[in-house]
């Protein structure tokens, strides 16, 4: 069998970074500029199980891993878009700027309706 090589291309644009913080888990995926996934990673793909899925520190980790295959990828500059309200948010913001790569952009995405249809009843615990 042929060895198949691979090749580490330099990223013209800067890449973004999708961070979707739900109750129950951090979603993070790297795109370059046309759209096309670079990495992604979960709370859930991390190692954690249950509710410690929803934690900041899963969250982290969840970033650190994403951020270490886009600087194999040869990513420099990055864009960020936060949706949701989950406790992962803020740990993930914090762990992508520790990581030391530029970041050019911070928004906040969360979808939000302009009265849409009838929300679902209160939960009474």
């Amino acid at each position: 069998m042929a060895i198949k090589k691979t090749t580490i291309t330099k990223k013209e644009g800067p890449a973004k970074i999708y961070i979707s913080a739900s109750f129950n888990n951090t979603l993070v995926s790297v795109c370059d500029e046309t759209g096309a996934t670079l990495a992604w990673c979960s709370s859930g793909a991390s190692g954690f199980k249950g509710t410690r899925k929803s934690t900041p520190f899963a969250a982290t980790t969840a970033v650190e891993t994403v951020i270490k295959k886009a600087k194999e990828k040869g990513v420099e500059e990055i864009e960020i878009y936060v949706k949701g309200p989950g406790p992962g948010r803020d740990a993930a913001l914090r762990a992508v700027k520790a990581s030391g790569i530029k970041i050019s952009l911070i928004a906040d995405v969360t979808p939000i309706p302009h009265n849409g249809p009838r929300p679902k009843k209160k939960r009474r615990v």
